[in-house]
């Protein structure tokens, strides 16, 4: 997973390489390497702007309980690094076996992390650079093909979204720390000028093609690509909002249990939930603020909400008329084309996101108005589905039929079952290596450190079912 509950600056280079999964097919080794040696430089440089924000107390601090110290992820991140490139992949003798059991997330919970001997900052920082150095060698070493972990690049880029999945838990800690702003990003765009864009979409009823076989960087849950067939369903065009969710708030909706599962309503009371995580009301006023990176500020209405559970995400859609949709309905609406019946790569088409498609990668420090990016608009219609905010989905982690684990069992498998649900899309800290419509992620449902928001469905009344087409709107 992103490593959001875990192990998934605003520094973002204006000419990107393109990611190795949609264009690594078709590269010459050579060509393969270049693009891979910039993204693993991209990736590091996000790590070292995170980490080089703040001193060394805070490196060394937990800022919640949730989260591990920051210098721990930095190491973290140079260990899986070595594991794989440098001692799999490269055929080099460990630079640190000693430390192997220190960054095994397996091994230890967040909670104890502090506790550890870790390195400190400076041993650290030195540790991933020298890692780095024997990492590239081997990327140059390596012929790219035949072995089914280098074919590709897949092992380094594994790595690279490893490091930027880390990157965005790292992003979610410095939300978590107290303080003053020590990160800063330009704001969102604006919406266009343009006419109002519907509420709601709806999908035609019919199979689709759920996730792939073909992604050379796509990870074992993603695959293999598989036929799902489902009735017509309305699912709402954007994300909802602060304002829509404050109205739920003011509709008595964390006091009615009438809206929430018997879970979801023992939770709440048990946590003594009122609002999102770091909403606050003014007691003069009623105006809710909020705290966002060390910058306290009115909640803007028109802004995907954020730092919700799934409990309070699935009250509101209850409380709405309506529901979460299931992880198949949701990758439906991003990519399935009803002109061609094929299933995209991304909502737009096929070519990599661009700054006018998506709020990703740590570009701006929050979400972007509803209908900021009318270029990311799926076939249908459906808006704002990779970047912003995380988002719920009403379903269960499970495998694919048909899924293998690889490389290794810890990535997906363990976490089959129990009481996961899924998060799809990414959010403005997912870096565009790590996010595609394919792409799935995991938490438990009481979780909202996270970058996590989501929209709505239902289903379609007899009549609508019956519609066909690009779809309709409301």
């Amino acid at each position: 997973m992103t490593r959001t509950s875990d192990g998934p600056t605003a520094t973002t280079a204006t000419d990107r390489p393109a990611i190795g999964a949609t264009a690594g097919d078709a590269d010459s080794p050579e060509a393969l390497r270049a693009r891979v040696a910039g993204l693993l430089e991209r990736s590091r440089a996000r790590s070292i702007a995170l980490t080089d924000a703040v001193d060394e107390a805070d490196l060394l601090a937990q800022h919640s309980p949730l989260m591990s110290p920051l210098v721990w992820d930095l190491a973290h991140i140079g260990s899986q690094e070595e594991l794989w490139l440098v001692r799999d992949v490269g055929g080099r003798e460990p630079l640190r076996p000693d430390i192997d059991g220190l960054y095994d997330a397996f091994r230890h919970s967040r909670a104890s992390r502090t506790g550890l001997p870790l390195l400190g900052p400076a041993q650290t920082r030195t540790y991933v650079a020298e890692v780095r150095e024997k990492a590239l060698d081997a990327l140059g070493r390596s012929p790219l093909r035949g072995r089914r972990l280098e074919h590709e690049a897949f092992a380094f880029g594994m790595i690279v979204q490893h490091e930027q999945q880390h990157d965005e838990t790292m992003l979610a800690t410095h939300q978590l720390r107290a303080g003053a702003p020590v990160l800063h990003a330009p704001a969102p765009p604006a919406p266009p000028a343009r006419r109002a864009a519907p509420r709601e979409v709806l999908v035609p009823a019919g199979g689709f093609t759920q996730g792939t076989s073909t992604e050379p960087w796509a990870l074992d849950n993603e695959r293999p690509a598989h036929g799902v067939e489902l009735p017509a369903y309305w699912i709402d065009a954007h994300p909802v909002t602060n304002g829509e969710y404050a109205e739920f708030i003011a509709a008595g909706g964390y006091e009615d249990p009438r809206w929430w599962s018997e879970a979801g309503w023992a939770h709440r009371v048990a946590e003594g939930l009122v609002a999102p995580q770091f909403w606050q009301r003014d007691g003069g006023t009623g105006e809710w603020w909020r705290r966002r990176f060390g910058v306290v500020e009115r909640v803007p209405a028109d802004e995907p909400v954020v730092h919700v559970c799934f409990h309070e995400a699935a009250a509101y859609a209850r409380w709405a008329g309506k529901r979460l949709p299931s992880e198949a309905e949701w990758e439906k609406a991003a990519r399935f084309d009803p002109a061609s019946g094929r299933s995209r790569r991304y909502p737009w088409g096929d070519d990599a996101p661009t700054e006018a498609h998506a709020n990703l990668g740590q570009r701006h420090l929050r979400p972007a108005p509803v209908g900021a990016y009318p270029a990311g608009a799926s076939p249908l219609g459906v808006e704002q589905l990779l970047g912003d905010v995380w988002e719920w989905c009403d379903s269960g982690w499970h495998p694919y039929p048909g899924f293998e684990s690889f490389p290794y069992k810890e990535y997906s498998e363990v976490f089959f079952g129990g009481d996961y649900k899924v998060l799809r899309g990414g959010s403005f800290g997912t870096d565009e290596s790590a996010i595609r419509t394919t792409f799935r992620n995991w938490d438990l449902p009481i979780r909202r450190q996270i970058f996590s928001g989501f929209r709505c469905a239902r289903d379609a009344a007899p009549a609508e079912a019956e519609r066909t087409g690009q779809g309709q709107v409301s």
